[in-house]
């Protein structure tokens, strides 16, 4: 019977990542990755999940590979990559990580609000079914922070709302409906709302849904994780300014709030 510890880490995969394109056609071809000797974790695991970043242009801020590891050697960086012999860690010691095979997950796994990220570990089960990276960490989004807020207070919330007119189409995080309009509260992430291109949008986004009828709350990141009772009770404020809640969504919602 193996030990308990040993049967656990067999459930952990560390989640790495690959700076570039170089590093990605070595782990497809090569079927190995490199970590520097004094940044190895010192917890067991059994899998590596492998994070591609925003330098990877279309196919970044994503996990699609991972594997199992087949063999582990300590390396200097000159004998893995001896091409390089000019780089500055030419010399340094690196753990080798090698594969039998590389696996492709069925559905990447997107940095939607997107996050450093860095050395890290999750399970096998999580890394199967995630479909943001925050999911990996059991982290809920702040747009799921503040929808559990208000179902606590008795405000029924939809998710993910899409609203199309006009030639205009846009998903609200969450969705109010009440008795004398409706209100779109927006989640923004500081990182990924902060640009001027991304400010714009924002603020276009906002006019197409306040010239149909909806009242818009934007909520930062920080006030939501620091302050989650005050940005609750601030849609409440906006709830019953329009006239209290509803059971349900208006039967000729499509009619009254596109």
């Amino acid at each position: 019977m193996e030990p308990p510890a040993k049967k656990r880490a067999q459930n952990v995969v560390l989640v790495g990542v690959l700076k570039n394109r170089a590093d990605l056609r070595i782990l497809l071809r090569e079927r190995w990755y490199r970590v520097p000797a004094l940044f190895t974790p010192k917890r067991q695991f059994t899998h590596v999940a492998f994070y591609q970043p925003a330098t990877f242009e279309r196919g970044g801020k994503r996990i699609r590979y991972y594997a199992r590891v087949a063999k582990r050697e300590k390396m200097r960086r000159i004998d893995l990559l001896p091409k390089e012999t000019g780089h500055p860690r030419a010399l340094e010691e690196y753990v080798k990580l090698s594969f039998q095979t590389i696996d492709e997950l069925t559905r990447p796994i997107k940095n939607v609000i997107p996050r450093r990220i860095s050395f890290g570990f999750t399970t096998l089960r999580k890394l199967r079914s995630a479909k943001d990276i925050l999911e990996l960490y059991g982290v809920p989004k702040t747009e799921q922070l503040v929808a559990r807020r208000l179902r606590q207070l008795g405000i029924k919330t939809a998710s993910e709302y899409t609203v199309a007119k006009g030639g205009g189409r846009y998903r609200i995080d969450i969705a109010v409906f009440c008795k004398k309009g409706a209100v779109a509260v927006e989640c923004d992430n500081k990182k990924a709302h902060s640009g001027k291109v991304q400010l714009a949008k924002d603020a276009a986004k906002d006019a197409f849904l306040e010239t149909h009828g909806w009242r818009v709350i934007r909520l930062t990141e920080k006030d939501i994780v620091e302050h989650l009772d005050r940005c609750a009770q601030k849609v409440q404020k906006a709830v019953r300014g329009l006239g209290g809640k509803t059971s349900r969504q208006p039967q000729h919602q499509t009619q009254s709030y596109l």
